[in-house]
């Protein structure tokens, strides 16, 4: 399986948002250093649209060819065309597991799931790019629910309290209520951007 290999905190750091939702990703650059670095260079219209693609591509961890199956899912939906993209990345297993408290990362969310640990809807599913859907219940297997971290991952992470996931801490468990509306999907990006880059 092909995975993203670049070293994070780098990647954090060129791209100037924390990505990976780690407290030292941009401890090395100061607000005041990144301010300075983007006056004196002026970035072209195609480089902020570029910017804005490969931001996205390293919130979910997802390559090129990925990406583009979801943008192009995107364009066949009834709503805007980035939200769209965004909705699907968004309600990927991998991630769903990454929001409820799992894993601490996204890669270690994605682990998670390829190692057997996650049931959907009772029924185990290995494969991170599942589309969860409204209704879907993502729990932990009943062995993996012995595991120390997972368990210490689960009770104790709060950084995504998203009101489109219930979680039932008694039961191991998150359920996907609904479909998450743009502004509540916790990823600084202008999608617009990337429309209009795959537009050309």
């Amino acid at each position: 399986m092909a995975t993203r290999r670049e070293p994070r905190f780098k990647l954090c750091r060129r791209l100037g948002v924390n990505v990976y939702n780690h407290p030292k990703a941009l401890k090395r650059v100061s607000g005041q250093a990144q301010k300075a670095g983007r006056a004196g260079k002026k970035t072209s219209e195609y480089g902020l649209q570029l910017m804005e693609k490969q931001k996205i591509k390293a919130y979910y961890g997802v390559l090129e060819r990925q990406f583009v199956r979801y943008y192009e899912r995107g364009q066949k939906s009834s709503e805007a065309t980035g939200v769209a993209m965004l909705k699907g990345l968004e309600c990927r297993l991998d991630n769903i597991v990454y929001r409820i408290g799992f894993g601490r990362s996204i890669r270690q969310s994605r682990q998670i799931v390829n190692h057997g640990h996650v049931l959907v809807n009772g029924r185990k599913v290995d494969i991170p790019s599942y589309s969860c859907r409204p209704g879907d219940v993502i729990s932990l297997c009943e062995k993996s629910r012995e595991n120390e971290q997972f368990r210490t991952n689960f009770q104790d992470l709060r950084s995504f309290e998203v009101p489109f996931i219930e979680k039932n801490l008694e039961q191991f468990s998150g359920t996907l209520t609904r479909e998450p509306l743009r502004n509540e999907i916790p990823v600084d990006v202008n999608e617009i951007l990337v429309v209009e880059l795959f537009s050309k």
